[in-house]
């Protein structure tokens, strides 16, 4: 795996190393502590696996008896399961320069608009060319001007901050 979450092991019948086990039942009824073999010879008689759920000291497992592979399909199903209902955002950037037209102006909005009811969080960056970058006050007028004619659907979620020759600022849909 490529992301950086801690990838925890199960550890299953033999390989538990703790020497005494705390057996948690089905019930939740605790068993024990028992010696770590015959822990392991209640779950065979039982046919089913012996899984460490924790530690209570440095030397007591706590642990349940279960069908390990019934487990295992269970918390895949229920990963892929949330996963679906996952709600994906994307982001939309809207570039501006300092001297936009009033009908280029219009026709941005109207295409931030569509992204926002997408339900999409959009960036509006404002360029600065050449010497324009000393008016910066130009800038916050035009993003004012922008956010005014979206600002029904939008709020904003990230003011406008100056990025090297860029103004950005952050938008994402109203709830509501």
């Amino acid at each position: 795996m490529a992301d950086n979450k801690k990838i925890i092991t199960d550890f299953v019948n033999r390989e538990i190393r703790a020497k005494q086990i705390l057996i948690i039942n089905d019930d939740g009824t605790k068993n024990g502590p028992l010696n770590k073999f015959e822990a392991l010879k209640l779950a065979e008689e039982a046919g089913l696996d012996l899984l460490q759920v924790g530690m209570q000291d440095s030397n007591t497992a706590i642990a349940k008896i279960l069908d390990y592979g019934k487990f295992k399909y269970e918390q895949k199903r229920k990963q892929k399961e949330n996963k679906k209902n996952q709600v994906k955002v994307e982001n939309k950037e809207i570039r501006l320069t300092v001297g936009i037209g009033e009908h280029d102006l219009d026709t941005k909005a109207r295409k931030a608009r569509e992204f926002l009811l997408q339900g999409d969080r959009v960036k509006v960056s404002l360029k600065f060319k050449g010497r324009e970058i000393t008016f910066q006050e130009f800038g916050k007028e035009t993003l004012d001007k922008f956010f005014t004619k979206i600002e029904d659907i939008a709020k904003v979620e990230k003011e406008a901050k100056l990025n090297t020759r860029f103004l950005d600022m952050y938008v994402v849909p109203k709830k509501g």
